[in-house]
């Protein structure tokens, strides 16, 4: 057999990525990218120890799609910062629906989310939310992102789930049967923007919170 050429990690991360969106994160393995890189299996170990490691650098891989965003703009009310590094991080995740759980299960060890953390925290430094309400607005506004985006991939408000409950007795849950039937006329970009808007304004009407 000849020998292997030469890998960058991107192509190992784009060759898994491949994978992992035309056949489910399942079919994700060692020797799946190997032969998606026309390689053996064994020369994929110079570059990765197991699958993990090729699940880190297909995060990596997605999540530094961030960068090609604009940059933060200092000029722009801090509320609209916010939302626009948000909708940069949700944009990259989404890109790639398949990969979503492991982009959300390795997000800790991601550079890129470190980067992207460094810079929302600059960001409510400026509005003078300092401190532990700083700890609390970083993680209540990751908990929102990532429990939205995993709303809408397993379960959007246009699926069966919202239209079951539209149809549920009247007497018995009139709230929630009404809710139900608004909510199918809600799209996913309204859904994500409207809930990240009433986070922001809860955030602004903080005591100590920048207006």
């Amino acid at each position: 057999m000849p020998r292997p050429r030469s890998l960058t990690e991107a192509q190992l991360a784009a060759a898994a990525l491949e994978i992992i969106d035309g056949r489910g994160l399942a079919a994700l393995s060692m020797r799946a990218v190997a032969a998606e890189l026309g390689v053996s299996t064994m020369a994929l170990y110079r570059y990765v120890d197991d699958r993990h490691g090729l699940e880190g650098l297909v995060v990596e891989f997605v999540l530094d799609e961030m960068a090609s965003r604009p940059e933060d703009d200092p000029a722009a009310p801090w509320a609209r910062r916010i939302e626009a590094m948000v909708e940069r991080l949700r944009t990259a995740v989404t890109a790639h629906p398949a990969a979503i759980p492991l982009t959300l299960a390795h997000r800790h060890r991601s550079l890129a989310v470190r980067r992207w953390s460094e810079t929302v925290l600059g960001i409510l430094t400026e509005a003078g939310v300092e401190g532990e309400r700083r700890v609390i607005a970083l993680r209540g506004l990751l908990g929102y992102v990532i429990g939205a985006i995993q709303l809408e991939h397993l379960s959007s408000l246009s699926g069966a789930g919202t239209a079951a409950l539209s149809e549920l007795p009247d007497g018995d849950f009139p709230h929630l049967r009404e809710t139900a039937r608004y909510a199918r006329g809600v799209g996913p970009d309204r859904e994500f923007s409207g809930g990240l808007a009433v986070f922001l304004r809860g955030l602004a009407a903080d005591p100590g919170s920048a207006d």
